[in-house]
C-alpha cells in the first residue's frame, strides 16, 4: 500500500498526513479521470496482474481498503512475507 499512497501524495502535493483506509478516494478527488488510466498502471504493475476492465466498478477504486481487498490481496501477502525474509 506504501506505493500507492506515495502516488496518491504525489498527485496530490497539498494532500497533508495519512489517507484512510476507508477514506473515499474519489469523492475527496484524490484520483481524477485524467490520473485513472495511470493508477490502473500502478495496480496492475504492484499486483503483477492484468486488471480486466470489463470485470470491475468504480466502487473496487473508491477506498485504499477496498483496493488492497480486490487487487492486492495476493501481492499483499507477497510483499509481507518479503519483508518478512
Amino acid at each position: 500500500m506504501e506505493r500507492i499512497t506515495a502516488w496518491l501524495h504525489e498527485k496530490n502535493p497539498g494532500l497533508q498526513g495519512e489517507i484512510e483506509v476507508d477514506e473515499d478516494l474519489i469523492e475527496a478527488r484524490l484520483i481524477d479521470s485524467m490520473d485513472f488510466l495511470e493508477f490502473i498502471d500502478l495496480l496492475e504493475e504492484i499486483s503483477d496482474s492484468t486488471i480486466d476492465l470489463q470485470q470491475v466498478t468504480i466502487d473496487d477504486f473508491r477506498t485504499l481498503a477496498r483496493v488492497r481487498e480486490r487487487f492486492l490481496s495476493g501481492a499483499a501477502l507477497a510483499d509481507a512475507a518479503a519483508s518478512a525474509g
